[in-house]
């Protein structure tokens, strides 16, 4: 039997199906995306390029970009561990501790919602502001530091030509908002796609997953454990962007989901420091609301959840498991996403062997993607 009806009987028959790539949005970059993923969207005021994307590399691995130069963008988000960093929760420059952990990067491309309960960040442009400039907390503490910046970056002898490549329309290309392009340019170019998984789906390799992988494959998009659902796509997180769809005006309110982390007070709510979504909408609903983090090389990127609260897979499916590591019984309808499931100890090493398979190792060793200074 042909390799995609075998797995059309586990996967949606759209997952499987290759997606033809579109013309790269500059005719200086080629993109090489793995079999099965469409070309990533490209903002027109920022079109990719070779010189562009070797700049911000560059500066996601400097730590000029930090008030005390003690940290980089890759601080946080490490290649090894599919840029994330390891820790349950962030912590700044200055010693400041964060109330959520890094995101990963790996697609992040694709994704319509950048952060985890902000569904106003949609460019990877803006996003990449927030760690530089912002104070609340602070992560790499340039606020209110945008001219020191600047200069150090014009006083380090490999920057000016190299901004001068990247961008040969300007006269004075040494800005902030080309450092950010850069970053981002750079950053969508992180795509992630040959775990197992990958080469079974998209190139057929049927001996791919080892039969306990397949079974975790089968309850991954059962019906009963239904992780998929929020879990979706390619890029295993749900809605994905890209070149030629008509894109999303604003985020999809089906990227945030409460999934009974917490319930404190028997009403579903959450730590008053964080609780989601809820703390921008105002809405009572949204509390405890938080992205769908990607699935891909999920195995590197412990702890688990947006607080790192979870350590293991092996907990994360007991809690989901039960409705919600606060458990269901107790919570009003709504609080939580989450209804629970029947497991056993055989399907859950099962299901855990199927994540493990989401790794790609080429990802987290690329040169591509390493820090330049190790060349």
């Amino acid at each position: 039997m042909a390799a995609a009806l075998l797995v059309a009987a586990v996967v949606p028959i759209a997952a499987v199906m290759p997606v033809a790539a579109a013309v790269p949005p500059s005719a200086a970059w080629e993109w090489r995306l793995p079999p099965g993923f469409p070309t990533p969207r490209v903002p027109a005021d920022n079109p990719m390029s070779a010189a562009k994307v070797d700049l911000g590399r560059r500066l996601f691995y400097d730590v000029r970009l930090s008030g005390n130069r003690t940290q980089a963008c890759a601080t946080c988000h490490r290649q090894a561990r599919a840029f994330t960093d390891g820790r349950a929760r962030g912590i700044g420059s200055t010693g400041e501790p964060h109330r959520r952990g890094a995101m990963s990067l790996a697609n992040v491309g694709y994704q319509v919602s950048l952060t985890w309960a902000d569904p106003r960040l949609r460019r990877l442009e803006d996003q990449a502001l927030v760690p530089m400039l912002g104070t609340h907390p602070v992560e790499m503490g340039m606020g209110g530091r945008e001219d020191e910046l600047i200069a150090r970056l014009a006083d380090a002898p490999l920057y000016p030509p190299l901004f001068a490549m990247a961008f040969p329309e300007e006269a004075r290309p040494i800005r902030l908002d080309n450092v950010t392009r850069a970053i981002a340019a750079f950053e969508r170019t992180l795509i992630s796609g040959d775990a197992p998984y990958d080469r079974l789906v998209y190139r057929g390799e049927m001996t791919a997953l080892s039969d306990a992988a397949w079974r975790g494959m089968r309850l991954f998009f059962s019906d009963r454990l239904a992780c998929s659902r929020c879990h979706a796509g390619p890029t295993f997180s749900g809605p994905i962007d890209h070149d030629g769809t008509a894109g999303f005006p604003e985020a999809p309110r089906p990227l945030f989901h409460n999934t009974g982390l917490y319930n404190l007070d028997g009403k579903g709510a959450y730590p008053a420091d964080d609780t989601g979504l809820e703390q921008l909408t105002g809405h009572r609903r949204d509390m405890g609301k938080f992205k769908a983090p990607t699935l891909r090389n999920i195995a590197l990127t412990a702890p688990y959840m947006h607080d790192g609260s979870v350590t293991t897979l092996e907990e994360v499916v007991a809690a989901y498991a039960r409705g919600g590591r606060a458990g269901g019984a107790g919570r009003p309808r709504g609080a939580s996403t989450l209804t629970g499931f029947a497991i056993s100890d055989t399907e859950t090493r099962d299901l855990v062997e199927f994540l493990h398979n989401l790794t790609d190792e080429r990802f987290v060793s690329d040169p591509r993607f390493a820090d330049p200074a190790v060349e």
